[in-house]
């Protein structure tokens, strides 16, 4: 049986696993009691339908996936002294290859995660996308990000 911050940490990872994957059902049911938001977008979504939304209107799939790898690192967890609610922070870094595209780091930044823990486990409650470094997106997002 997993710990607290084993089981958090599962999340933050999985997320990376099934966005690489192209699994967008995937994405939005990780994030479907979650608001998502980010430093380039002036409004939080929530909901399921919602998250799939964004994610297939903006990442580019090339044969079902977006040939992206996510490394995720530097987690941090903090569990509250209930064990009802946790924040985790951590780093992100997006390498994408293409046949046209030599393999390559294309976004850097951070993410904010809080949790909460229902019957069934833990669960996102929200996360925040904080977008540090930008890269050649031409070939992962189907718009360019505000600000860029």
């Amino acid at each position: 049986m997993p710990t607290d911050r084993e089981a958090i940490t599962d999340l933050v990872y999985l997320y990376a696993e099934r966005l690489d994957l192209g699994d967008l059902d995937g994405v939005a049911a990780l994030l479907t009691h979650a608001t998502l938001r980010s430093n380039h977008r002036a409004e939080g979504l929530r909901g399921r339908d919602a998250v799939h939304a964004l994610y297939r209107d903006t990442v580019q799939m090339h044969d079902g996936i977006p040939s992206t790898k996510h490394v995720t690192t530097n987690v941090i967890v903090e569990v509250d002294a209930a064990g009802r609610h946790a924040s985790a922070r951590s780093y992100f870094t997006v390498l994408q290859a293409r046949p046209d595209l030599p393999l390559q780091p294309i976004i850097a930044g951070r993410y904010h995660d809080r949790f909460e823990k229902a019957e069934s486990g833990w669960r996102f409650s929200d996360r925040l996308i904080l977008v540090d470094l930008v890269g050649d997106l031409r070939r992962h997002l189907k718009m360019a990000l505000p600000g860029r």
